[in-house]
Protein backbone atom coordinates (compact mmCIF):
# COMPACT_ATOMS: atom_id res chain seq x y z
CA UNK A 1 0.00 0.00 0.00
CA UNK A 2 1.55 2.99 -0.85
CA UNK A 3 0.73 6.74 -2.51
CA UNK A 4 0.46 7.02 -5.71
CA UNK A 5 3.22 10.16 -5.24
CA UNK A 6 5.21 8.25 -3.61
CA UNK A 7 5.10 5.36 -5.86
CA UNK A 8 5.99 7.78 -9.30
CA UNK A 9 9.39 9.49 -6.83
CA UNK A 10 10.73 5.79 -6.36
CA UNK A 11 10.28 4.85 -10.35
CA UNK A 12 12.36 8.43 -10.92
CA UNK A 13 14.93 7.82 -8.47
CA UNK A 14 15.17 4.17 -10.20
CA UNK A 15 15.39 5.79 -13.25
CA UNK A 16 17.67 8.58 -12.29
CA UNK A 17 20.20 6.78 -10.42
CA UNK A 18 19.32 2.44 -10.16
CA UNK A 19 21.60 0.30 -11.71
CA UNK A 20 20.25 -0.30 -15.39
CA UNK A 21 18.94 -4.22 -15.72
CA UNK A 22 18.35 -4.57 -11.70
CA UNK A 23 14.85 -4.39 -10.47
CA UNK A 24 14.07 -2.16 -7.27
CA UNK A 25 10.40 -2.92 -5.58
CA UNK A 26 8.86 -0.24 -4.90
CA UNK A 27 6.61 -0.32 -1.98
CA UNK A 28 5.22 0.94 1.24
CA UNK A 29 7.03 -1.23 4.13
CA UNK A 30 3.29 -2.21 5.51
CA UNK A 31 1.45 -5.17 4.55
CA UNK A 32 -2.44 -5.00 5.19
CA UNK A 33 -5.37 -7.38 4.50
CA UNK A 34 -7.84 -6.10 1.97
CA UNK A 35 -10.57 -6.25 4.63
CA UNK A 36 -8.78 -4.20 6.73
CA UNK A 37 -8.15 -1.49 4.05
CA UNK A 38 -11.91 -1.63 3.10
CA UNK A 39 -13.25 -0.58 6.76
CA UNK A 40 -10.30 1.66 6.57
CA UNK A 41 -11.72 3.55 3.54
CA UNK A 42 -15.68 3.41 5.07
CA UNK A 43 -14.03 5.00 8.41
CA UNK A 44 -12.38 7.81 6.00
CA UNK A 45 -15.41 8.61 3.74
CA UNK A 46 -18.13 8.50 7.24
CA UNK A 47 -15.90 10.58 8.66
CA UNK A 48 -15.47 13.29 5.93
CA UNK A 49 -19.33 13.54 5.51
CA UNK A 50 -19.56 14.29 9.32
CA UNK A 51 -17.65 16.71 8.89
CA UNK A 52 -18.16 18.16 5.67
CA UNK A 53 -21.79 17.23 4.55
CA UNK A 54 -21.41 18.69 1.37
CA UNK A 55 -20.43 15.19 0.38
CA UNK A 56 -23.34 13.61 1.07
CA UNK A 57 -25.45 16.02 -1.22
CA UNK A 58 -22.22 14.93 -3.47
CA UNK A 59 -22.77 11.17 -3.62
CA UNK A 60 -26.34 11.50 -3.15
CA UNK A 61 -26.26 9.48 0.17
CA UNK A 62 -26.76 10.10 4.14
CA UNK A 63 -23.86 9.21 6.79
CA UNK A 64 -26.12 6.32 7.79
CA UNK A 65 -25.61 4.36 4.45
CA UNK A 66 -21.70 4.57 4.65
CA UNK A 67 -21.00 1.15 7.22
CA UNK A 68 -19.46 -2.06 6.79
CA UNK A 69 -22.57 -3.26 5.49
CA UNK A 70 -21.50 -1.45 2.16
CA UNK A 71 -18.35 -4.74 2.18
CA UNK A 72 -19.96 -7.64 -0.25
CA UNK A 73 -17.57 -10.71 0.23
CA UNK A 74 -17.13 -12.29 -3.21
CA UNK A 75 -15.73 -15.88 -4.02
CA UNK A 76 -12.15 -15.54 -5.40
CA UNK A 77 -11.41 -15.92 -8.59
CA UNK A 78 -8.85 -19.11 -9.83
CA UNK A 79 -4.95 -18.24 -8.67
CA UNK A 80 -5.75 -15.54 -6.76
CA UNK A 81 -3.12 -13.93 -4.57
CA UNK A 82 -3.75 -14.60 -0.90
CA UNK A 83 -1.03 -11.65 -0.17
CA UNK A 84 0.39 -8.70 -1.59
CA UNK A 85 3.44 -8.37 -0.50
CA UNK A 86 6.86 -6.72 -1.59
CA UNK A 87 10.34 -6.69 0.05
CA UNK A 88 11.49 -3.00 -0.67
CA UNK A 89 14.67 -3.36 1.20
CA UNK A 90 16.80 -3.42 -1.88
CA UNK A 91 15.62 0.29 -3.39
CA UNK A 92 15.98 1.20 0.74
CA UNK A 93 19.70 0.14 0.98
CA UNK A 94 20.84 0.76 -2.43
CA UNK A 95 18.95 3.98 -3.16
CA UNK A 96 17.67 5.37 0.03
CA UNK A 97 14.55 5.44 -0.87
CA UNK A 98 11.63 5.11 1.39
CA UNK A 99 7.62 6.56 1.08
CA UNK A 100 7.32 10.30 2.44
CA UNK A 101 3.81 9.88 3.01
CA UNK A 102 2.48 7.30 5.65
CA UNK A 103 -0.16 5.25 5.00
CA UNK A 104 -3.28 6.63 6.61
CA UNK A 105 -2.08 10.13 4.93
CA UNK A 106 -1.97 8.60 1.45
CA UNK A 107 -5.73 7.02 1.59
CA UNK A 108 -7.40 10.01 2.37
CA UNK A 109 -5.78 11.87 -0.17
CA UNK A 110 -6.43 9.32 -2.24
CA UNK A 111 -9.83 9.13 -1.09
CA UNK A 112 -10.70 12.90 -1.41
CA UNK A 113 -9.82 13.24 -4.84
CA UNK A 114 -11.93 10.64 -6.28
CA UNK A 115 -14.31 12.52 -3.91
CA UNK A 116 -13.47 15.85 -5.61
CA UNK A 117 -13.47 14.00 -9.00
CA UNK A 118 -16.09 12.17 -9.64
CA UNK A 119 -17.29 12.91 -13.31
CA UNK A 120 -14.25 11.09 -13.93
CA UNK A 121 -14.89 8.41 -11.44
CA UNK A 122 -18.24 7.98 -13.09
CA UNK A 123 -16.58 7.47 -16.61
CA UNK A 124 -14.33 4.95 -15.10
CA UNK A 125 -17.17 2.99 -13.19
CA UNK A 126 -19.20 3.38 -16.19
CA UNK A 127 -17.70 0.91 -17.85
CA UNK A 128 -17.50 3.72 -21.24
CA UNK A 129 -13.63 3.46 -21.41
CA UNK A 130 -13.72 -0.46 -22.17
CA UNK A 131 -15.63 0.90 -24.93
CA UNK A 132 -12.68 3.09 -25.85
CA UNK A 133 -10.58 0.53 -25.72
CA UNK A 134 -12.72 -2.36 -27.95
CA UNK A 135 -12.57 0.32 -30.25
CA UNK A 136 -9.30 1.62 -30.57
CA UNK A 137 -7.41 -1.86 -30.07
CA UNK A 138 -10.38 -4.72 -30.76
CA UNK A 139 -9.20 -5.47 -33.84
CA UNK A 140 -5.56 -5.58 -33.37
Amino acid sequence: WLYVEDHCKGIDLVLRQGTVGEVYNIGGFNEESNINIVKQVIAIIARIMREEPQYQQLLQCSLDDINDGLIQFVTDRPGHDMRYAIDPSKIARELGWYPETPFTEGIEKTIRWNLDHQPWVRSVTSGDYQKYYEEMYGNR
